[in-house]
C-alpha cells in the first residue's frame, strides 16, 4: 500500500497536534497561568473601582466637614453670640472682663 502524501496544512496540523499531546502538561500549566493572570486583572480592577469610590466618599465628607466648620466659626463670632443671648435677657455691658487674682 502506498503512503498517502500529506499537504502542507495537514502536515502542520498533525505536527501541532503531536506537539500539543507530547507537551500536554506544559499546555495545562500555560492555561493555569493565563487563568491566574485574568483573575489577578479582575481583582485589581475591582480594587481600583473601590478606591475611586472611597476617594469620592472622602471628598464628599471633607466638603461636609468644611461647611460645618465654617458654620461653627460664623456662629461663634461675638456678634452672633450676643444676638443669641439677647433673647435670653443677657447683654454685653461693653466693659472688659475683670481679672480676679487670688493670693
Amino acid at each position: 500500500m502506498a503512503k498517502k502524501k500529506l499537504g502542507p496544512k495537514e502536515s502542520l496540523s498533525g505536527m501541532a497536534a503531536k506537539w500539543i499531546l507530547s507537551n500536554l502538561l506544559f499546555v495545562f500549566f500555560l492555561g493555569f497561568l493565563v487563568t491566574i493572570y485574568i483573575a489577578n486583572r479582575h481583582y485589581s480592577e475591582k480594587n481600583v473601582r473601590e478606591i475611586q469610590s472611597l476617594q469620592d466618599d472622602v471628598d464628599r465628607l471633607r466638603w461636609h466637614y468644611l461647611s460645618l466648620k465654617a458654620d461653627l466659626m460664623k456662629k461663634s463670632k461675638q456678634s452672633e453670640v450676643a444676638d443669641k443671648v439677647k433673647e435670653k435677657g443677657l447683654s454685653n455691658r461693653g466693659k472688659h472682663p475683670i481679672k480676679i487674682t487670688v493670693e
